[in-house]
């Protein structure tokens, strides 16, 4: 294993909910108990109750030993299909932000 195989964890759904979760993000664990064949690896829903964001990572695409992240917000300001291959959370952090979703701190405290 290289350092970065190492280092990074994004694939692995509690380190990226953990991570999301440290950068203000309210962020619940919806699934991971695809089949074997099944390219997806787990779901995440970022900002329930508000922007409401699915992010599901797959394995092995676009090739063996990647994986990238889809993200469904019911095309309210995420196109059909759009989809990240990063190994950045910054990169993941910065799209949310940038496509609507709220982080814990900005929301009214009365919600």
């Amino acid at each position: 294993m290289n350092n970065k195989q190492i280092k990074n964890k994004l694939k692995t759904a509690s380190y990226f909910v953990k991570r999301l979760k440290d950068s203000g993000f309210e962020t619940w664990k919806i699934f991971n108990k695809y089949s074997e064949s099944d390219p997806r690896r787990w779901t995440v829903l970022i900002d329930p109750g508000g922007a409401s964001i699915y992010i599901t990572c797959f394995e092995n695409k676009p090739f063996y030993n990647e994986y990238l992240f889809t993200f469904d917000d019911g095309n309210v300001n995420f196109r059909p299909g759009f989809s990240l291959k990063t190994d950045s959370i910054e990169v993941i952090v910065n799209r949310l932000l940038s496509n609507g979703a709220g982080q814990r701190d900005q929301r009214d405290p009365s919600e």
